[in-house]
């Protein structure tokens, strides 16, 4: 496909490094000409530089050939009119970064009244990642999939576990049906395990579970599963509005530290019933007068990332019992922070390129299935992604251990007529399943893409 990517920040160049990664004809736009110099030395891309709001410059961008303009620019409104222009001139389908929380409650009338195929906010869908989080602490990542009927849940097994030393067949006999173990990563390796595989104390583990049965399956192997009743969150930016928002409707106390007065007026305005302190969220000493020692959860959210991976090691060390959430954008840090004790990590960009490439393959479908989600597991190393299976998809009705798959493919979870299926080789796929596949391998936009002869 042919795909113009305007706006080369942080999410941008992710977007395009995901995007040429799989194969697209790819053009950038952005206004700063060593921003565009930068990403076509390191990506094979052809770079404009301009307004992307100028039809001008979009003409240069080859508008009228295109298939999808991603509008990722600092300014919602320059995104929004770059939406506008391109779908003008050239009829193609469009996506645009809102983060404005005045514009975001009034999205669904933009999208319609704009024609807009999708809009996205980073902030927002962070926000709701640890949101997630924080009310099932004892897991690292949730993955919702068949609209929240079935769930990806990754999580460290802790030292003396039941499940450690366990294959995952003995798993199986320990602690019932029903739990389909995905994923492991152990010593930064990736494995689509089998039944024979051992699983051991510290590996990180994905499991594929109905959302009823967490509590039980967390107690069954000695994880515990308190929930959180207050969070302390550092930087009170567009992320920490969205987070305290929905904390405080699931009735979680929210305090939010920020060094900036004004900004804490806003957020005062915008959140009565949340405790808003003007203060250095950095000092330690600051930290330790608001609680930190006692929180139930800490969320660093500052803008610079060596500051929410350095405040999240003092809160880890301070107060060894508290859910630890950390914001990181910069990926060339991540080696770095490798085996650091950062609770859970959180990548904005990482989130907004998912909701692309969920989009650009969906676009890319044959008529066999279509790609509902996709999701980058085991710090994305691997995918997790759910098809809705059509009539002329070439799987239906033979069994599993029929079907001649690729390695490091594993078919996870089958959903039908409101029940969770976890697959055994006599198990088949039907007409109308969502089915959740888990794979090392990257571009799969169809489930025939899962076959060995695909």
């Amino acid at each position: 496909m042919r795909i113009i990517v305007a706006g080369c920040g942080k999410v941008g160049e992710t977007i395009v490094s995901k995007l040429t990664g799989e194969g697209h004809d790819i053009a950038v736009i952005d206004v700063n000409n060593r921003v565009i110099g930068s990403i076509t030395d390191n990506y094979d891309v052809m770079g404009i530089v301009g307004n992307s709001a100028s039809y001008s410059v979009q003409k240069d961008a080859g508008i009228e050939d295109t298939d999808l303009l991603i509008a990722v620019t600092d300014s919602d409104e320059e995104n929004l009119l770059t939406c506008l222009f391109a779908k003008k001139a050239g009829n193609c389908n469009t996506i645009a970064r809102v983060r404005n929380p005045v514009y975001w409650k009034e999205l669904p009338y933009i999208k319609e009244e704009l024609g807009l195929s999708m809009t996205i906010n980073p902030e927002y869908a962070a926000a709701t990642e640890a949101a997630r989080i924080l009310r099932f602490p004892s897991a690292m990542k949730i993955d919702i999939f068949a609209r929240g009927r079935v769930e990806l849940l990754q999580f460290v097994i802790p030292e003396g576990s039941m499940i450690a030393d366990c294959s995952l067949i003995e798993m199986a006999k320990k602690i019932g049906g029903g739990v389909l173990v995905c994923s492991v990563v152990r010593d930064n390796e990736v494995y689509i395990p089998n039944g024979q595989f051992v699983l051991q104390a510290k590996d990180t583990v994905g499991v594929i579970i109905a959302p009823n049965r967490i509590k039980d399956f967390f107690k069954r192997i000695g994880v515990e599963t308190h929930s959180v009743r207050n969070t302390i969150i550092v930087g009170g930016g567009k992320i920490a509005y969205y987070l305290a928002t929905q904390l405080l409707n699931y009735g979680i106390d929210v305090k939010i530290i920020e060094r900036d007065i004004e900004r804490c007026e806003e957020l005062s305005e915008q959140l009565p019933k949340a405790t808003i302190i003007n203060a250095d969220g950095t000092d330690q000493d600051v930290l330790l007068e608001e609680g930190v020692e006692t929180c139930g959860s800490f969320v660093s959210l500052t803008g610079i990332d060596e500051e929410n991976v350095f405040l999240s090691l003092i809160v880890k060390k301070l107060n060894p019992n508290a859910k630890v959430i950390t914001k990181t954008n910069r990926s060339n840090i991540d080696f770095l922070i490798q085996g650091m004790d950062l609770g859970t990590l959180i990548h904005p960009k990482s989130i907004t390129a998912e909701y692309i490439l969920r989009f650009v393959r969906a676009m890319q479908n044959s008529i066999g299935s279509n790609m509902e989600t996709l999701y980058y597991i085991v710090e994305g190393k691997a995918e997790a992604l759910e098809f809705t299976i059509h009539e002329d998809a070439p799987v239906i009705g033979i069994p599993l251990s029929q079907l001649k798959l690729k390695e490091n493919v594993l078919i996870a979870c089958i959903y039908r007529a409101r029940q969770i299926i976890i697959p055994d080789g006599q198990s088949s796929i039907e007409v109308g399943d969502s089915v959740i596949i888990v794979t090392t391998h990257r571009g799969f936009g169809d489930i025939r893409d899962i076959l060995a002869d695909a």
